[in-house]
């Protein structure tokens, strides 16, 4: 059975078969998950993200999960806020489809994601938390391996904003 499911948690930690990685456009690691998942990934995250010669915004690639617990690592950079105006929310849409169009394409039936955009990016966390969720719904549709998605909340606001969005577009 396909699920959703909203947790908070460390996704470094993550026992699935892929993550996702809220990258920068270049994919050589940053602050914050992306940082974190850079760290704990190892050197071989860079050397292997360098050779992927950086990741338009809203797009995915994939690298392997090195000393993670998962598999794989899918690199999506979610846009900048820039007050709504300049596609942002088409932009971040795509960053959770497209990643998990990676996801299919490698076979996983386990993804996690951290909440894209929301942290220096400054996109509004009730706004990306809809947009998250509807792409994810909308994916798991026709997905024939993604079976169980996990939204990996790094604090506690974070993970309230997913639930209320999860409740008001009635998945509960």
């Amino acid at each position: 059975m396909k699920s959703i499911e909203i947790i908070q948690g460390d996704i470094t930690k993550s026992q699935v078969d892929a993550i996702v990685n809220a990258a920068n456009t270049s994919l050589m690691g940053g602050g914050g998950v992306d940082g974190a998942i850079h760290r704990a990934a190892g050197l071989e995250l860079d050397e292997a993200c360098r050779k992927l010669n950086g990741c338009p915004t809203g797009e995915a690639k994939t690298t392997l999960g090195f000393n993670l617990p998962a598999k794989y690592i899918i690199h999506t950079p979610g846009p900048i806020w820039r007050g709504g105006q300049q596609h942002e929310a088409q932009l971040l849409h795509n960053s959770y489809w497209h990643s998990l169009a990676e996801a299919e394409a490698h076979e996983c039936a386990t993804v996690d994601f951290p909440s894209i955009s929301t942290g220096v990016y400054r996109f509004p966390l009730d706004q990306a938390a809809t947009i998250a969720l509807e792409a994810m719904v909308d994916f798991l549709k026709t997905s024939q391996f993604v079976q169980q998605i996990r939204l990996v909340a790094f604090d506690p606001v974070t993970k309230k904003a997913f639930e209320t969005a999860y409740r008001k577009l009635n998945l509960a």
